[in-house]
């Protein structure tokens, strides 16, 4: 037991450089209380104390903000980073050396008794507010951006962004040499930021319209060179007016800033 303390005390360490020393750590790292907090409120509910296990779990939550069910079992070296907001379900499964930032949510999407929360495999980091809904796995060393929905299995050293959550990157491995190369190329661009889309790591399907109505701008500039050519030809050319796209109107679509 006090061997898993130790490990969890040196997670802080590890992964984030404003720890300075050990007792800073103990009095002041909410993330770390409640990960304390649910090491005994779990053994507590393994053990049929389940009323107590659940007021100790409460009481945790009053004093960190951070919500974890006893019933929730959680790995090694467990990181929960500032820690606000976080909740994490009943049926939840964690492995050893995962990071959660604030406001994320481990969640269920069903009223049905058993299995209703997502598995993270070891070295699972989730940015933050970001959501994941569901009884599937988030593979090892896979990647979740800050506020993206996942409610689809994720595999091992994928990223994910966006709502509803996609795959902009995936490690190639021995096993996947068949991968398009180029394709990887293009996916290496994209980073991953715990906080936010940053412009390295903007949402794939707003890119991908954005590059569509660039190209149509160009068509439209062509069809009217065109059309002035064929007019400068023949006098008698008409051409119908296209009308204007309200760009205003399709802003949603743009990249954010």
């Amino acid at each position: 037991m006090f061997e898993g303390i130790k490990d969890d005390i040196q997670s802080v360490f590890d992964r984030d450089p404003a720890a300075r020393n050990t007792f800073e750590v103990l009095t002041n790292y909410p993330g770390l209380h409640a990960i304390l907090f649910h090491r005994l409120a779990h053994r507590l509910w393994l053990r049929d104390f389940r009323w107590l296990g659940r007021s100790i779990s409460t009481f945790s939550r009053w004093l960190t903000g951070i919500e974890i069910h006893p019933g929730a079992q959680i790995g090694r070296r467990f990181f929960i980073d500032h820690g606000m907001g976080v909740v994490i379900g009943e049926t939840a499964i964690v492995g050893d050396d995962v990071t959660l930032y604030q406001g994320v949510t481990l969640g269920g999407t069903s009223w049905n008794k058993g299995k209703r929360h997502p598995t993270l495999k070891d070295g699972v980091v989730v940015g933050a507010g970001a959501k994941v809904l569901g009884p599937f796995e988030v593979g090892e060393n896979a990647k979740v951006g800050s506020n993206a929905v996942v409610t689809k299995a994720v595999p091992a050293e994928a990223t994910v962004v966006g709502i509803p959550g996609r795959i902009i990157l995936k490690e190639v491995t021995a096993k996947d040499d068949s991968a398009d190369s180029k394709r990887q190329k293009m996916a290496e661009n994209f980073g991953f930021d715990a906080y936010g889309l940053s412009d390295e790591m903007p949402d794939p399907v707003a890119r991908s319209i954005r590059s569509m109505l660039d190209h149509m701008h160009l068509v439209d500039e062509r069809m009217n060179k065109m059309c002035k050519a064929l007019k400068n030809l023949d006098a008698t050319y008409k051409s119908d007016a296209v009308p204007a796209l309200d760009e205003e109107g399709m802003g949603c679509f743009k990249d954010p800033q």
